[in-house]
């Protein structure tokens, strides 16, 4: 089947990793899969470029144009142009079905973007959509048109082919607040094997490089922000490593509460115990985390479905994560990783110092992990799922 998978992101990070998962997934079943993207938001050329140890060009047109406004406009001229651009992705999708034969549509929902389904119900083509925002959502962006937002998303969720959520969470949110939605599935992110290698011999190499080979090290990869946690994490924890001399911190990534950490680093004098390693080429992920003997995720929400925990499992780490329902829903606590009180944080520290004790533990639980994505989280998975919901 020719599908075509359309998306309105700017196809980076997070984004660009579940398109690309997805369409793999898809091409893995043996469909043909074409992505509808922004111009210069383009994931699979995100990829080549990074395999290539290229300098990502900078954004250009529509894409550096969202940009700017998402940062300079005022929100309501924003939101306004995202209605507006209904007109555009209209002829954009019918440009592209047209190309490519499409017999279905998967797109990742944006808000305001009602053009597709429009279209593609007018035409009687399927088109499932994946769920990863809502205007019923907590979202770092507030929306100022909140009311229409919500008139817009009611009309998609019910006039959709199907929905795919990515937790019961966030399914149950939009059945109580919509009522009669279309049909849909519950369908957490997952991970590609291919990409997660786990290396023992680059690990080992690492390690040493680090100076960290004899160390318990508990890993953190992500974006440094106060939403993900890891500011308060390092804050109690700082003064508590130094009874833990065995213990290290391995903290790749950036963001605006790394220069914060690292000041409470200096102040507490562990700067042996705690390495920060900045941003580090997307290739290069699985080798730190190869080095490492479990990771933290010190916070996340109680509908999103957080990547790296996947991506840690699928390389034989477990993690010790809040119980938010869409965590608690694919891990078994102390099976598959471990899990702590959301919002207790005095519990997450506990939890990890305990953890750091229990070497067998760590590599029992780590092995769990991996036979779980193997089995039931991989891309295919998903696409499984999502087709799941149209008649083929």
């Amino acid at each position: 089947m020719n599908i075509l998978f359309h998306h309105r992101t700017r196809g980076k990070g997070a984004e660009g990793v579940h398109i690309r998962g997805v369409t793999k997934g898809l091409r893995q079943l043996g469909h043909q899969v074409s992505i509808l993207s922004l111009p210069g938001a383009e994931p699979e050329t995100e990829e080549d470029q990074s395999a290539k140890k290229q300098i990502p060009p900078k954004k250009s047109g529509l894409v550096a144009s969202l940009t700017n406004l998402t940062k300079y406009t005022p929100e309501f001229v924003f939101e306004l142009i995202e209605i507006l651009f209904n007109i555009i992705s209209a002829f954009r999708v019918r440009k592209a079905v047209n190309e490519t034969n499409a017999e279905m549509i998967y797109e990742r929902y944006s808000l305001f973007l009602f053009s597709s389904v429009w279209w593609a119900k007018k035409r009687n083509i399927p088109i499932v959509l994946e769920i990863n925002d809502s205007c019923l959502v907590h979202r770092v962006r507030k929306l100022f048109f909140v009311s229409l937002a919500k008139k817009f998303e009611r009309w998609i969720f019910k006039n959709a082919t199907g929905l795919v959520f990515i937790s019961s969470e966030f399914q149950q949110i939009a059945q109580q607040e919509f009522g009669e939605i279309a049909p849909s599935v519950i369908s957490p992110n997952a991970a590609d094997l291919d990409a997660f290698i786990i290396d023992d011999e680059k690990a080992t190499k690492l390690r040493q490089q680090l100076n960290i080979n004899d160390k318990t090290v508990i890993g953190y990869v992500g974006a440094f922000v106060h939403w993900h946690g890891i500011d308060w994490f390092v804050d109690i924890i700082a003064d508590k490593l130094k009874q833990y001399p065995d213990i290290v911190l391995l903290l790749i990534g950036d963001g605006v509460s790394f220069a914060p950490i690292q000041q409470r680093i200096k102040q507490a004098d562990i700067e042996n115990q705690v390495i920060l390693t900045g941003r580090v080429d997307h290739k290069e992920v699985s080798t730190y985390l190869s080095a490492m003997d479990f990771g933290i995720l010190p916070d996340s929400n109680n509908y999103g479905s957080p990547m790296k925990l996947f991506e840690f499992m699928a390389m034989g780490k477990g993690m010790v994560a809040p119980d938010f329902t869409p965590i608690a829903e694919v891990v078994k606590d102390n099976e598959t990783s471990w899990l702590f009180a959301a919002g207790d944080r005095q519990a997450c520290i506990d939890k990890t110092l305990a953890i750091a004790e229990n070497n067998a533990l760590q590599k029992q639980v780590g092995k769990n992990a991996r036979s779980y994505i193997e089995n039931e989280r991989q891309w295919k998975h998903n696409a499984q799922q999502l087709l799941s919901l149209i008649s083929l």
